[in-house]
């Protein structure tokens, strides 16, 4: 039997990237959501709500992804100060990257939150000037993008690293394989 594609409330790269990682069937629809702090499973229903009126019977995806370090919620930098000034906040300190996943169809809507805990190496202030100078850390919730340069700023993961990337696959996985098992090559 063949899954209906899912439909994906983002136009991340990243998020695409790991559904195509996954063979996860999927079409991407820009969500009609206007992110204003809050939490991400909120923001991850807003998103995947915003499109439901496309979805013609498909399940839809809406995730969203923040960092909170000490209390602190660092989103996606405006510039590139900002960008440095959050690097230097998170290093060598442990943050967590928290997404919110909402995946609902016509009868039944789930969201849930996934947190993986990032831990950064001390930084100089020449290395986060030399990271923010790359560009990588825009459109990126704290500033920085684990799959690319960002990597060399981190020195543990501990849980879902495709979380950090963007999406929190294992958490998607399951969801798929509990709710609608076998139509997406999981349960």
């Amino acid at each position: 039997m063949s899954a209906a594609r899912l439909l994906l409330a983002s136009t991340s790269p990243q998020r695409r990237a790991i559904l195509e990682q996954l063979r996860i069937p999927f079409d991407v629809v820009a969500p009609d959501y206007v992110e204003d702090g809050g939490d991400p499973v909120e923001h991850a229903i807003g998103k995947a709500r915003s499109v439901a009126g496309e979805a013609r019977g498909r399940p839809v995806l809406g995730v969203d992804t923040t960092v909170v370090c000490e209390g602190r919620v660092y989103g996606k930098p405006p510039d590139a100060g900002e960008a440095a000034r959050m690097l230097a906040a998170l290093a060598g300190r442990t943050h967590e990257v928290v997404s919110g996943l909402c995946l609902l169809t016509d009868g039944w809507e789930l969201a849930e939150r996934e947190v993986t805990h990032v831990t950064f190496r001390e930084l100089t202030a020449r290395e986060v000037a030399a990271y923010v100078v790359t560009g990588e850390w825009e459109g990126r919730a704290g500033g920085y993008a684990i799959q690319g340069l960002g990597a060399s700023l981190v020195s543990a993961v501990e849980g879902d690293y495709l979380n950090v990337v963007g999406l929190p696959a294992a958490l998607l996985v399951r969801l798929l394989a509990e709710r609608l098992p076998g139509q997406y090559g999981v349960g």
